[in-house]
């Protein structure tokens, strides 16, 4: 247990931020994903 709290210390910055990321990427990617499914509709007018 001693030698795997350093590696939690180490290795969970880039988790928390990798995860923070991910969420910001995936509310954009909803939006991406909204305006393409729109387009045929507005394409046709």
């Amino acid at each position: 247990m001693e030698e795997l709290l350093p590696f939690i210390s180490e290795v969970g910055f880039p988790i928390v931020v990798t995860l923070f990321l991910l969420h910001r990427i995936e509310a954009k990617l909803d939006v991406v994903v909204n305006s393409i499914q729109v387009l045929p509709d507005r394409l046709k007018e």
